[in-house]
């Protein structure tokens, strides 16, 4: 059974929605790879003084080692991620509904 992953982290969102523009690239490369290794949905929203990322991976694990990759971590940070707070993670099992859509 696959996992859902909720990401808040600290930082600036008018930085981050520009970079999701300027960057577009970059965020397309990094999406594909977290395919390869496991990711299966992926979204973003942005609230007053943080980022949301809510992904759906394989597992926790391969999601973690995914995130922990330091070349990520400096991303995040350089499109305004604040990465010296530790981001708020929360992983749940997904759990398939007859609502879902």
């Amino acid at each position: 059974m696959s996992v859902l992953i909720y990401t808040k982290i600290s930082g600036d969102a008018a930085t981050f929605r520009k970079a999701l523009t300027e960057r577009a690239a970059e965020f397309d490369k990094i999406s594909a790879d977290a395919r390869t290794k496991g990711a299966i949905h992926h979204r973003f929203g942005v609230g007053d003084g943080h980022i949301i990322i809510v992904d759906e991976w394989e597992s926790a694990e391969q999601f973690q080692q995914f995130f922990g990759n330091p070349d990520l971590q400096a991303f995040v940070a350089s499109a305004g991620g604040d990465t010296s707070r530790p981001p708020e993670i929360v992983v749940s099992e997904r759990v398939p509904s007859s609502g879902e859509f």
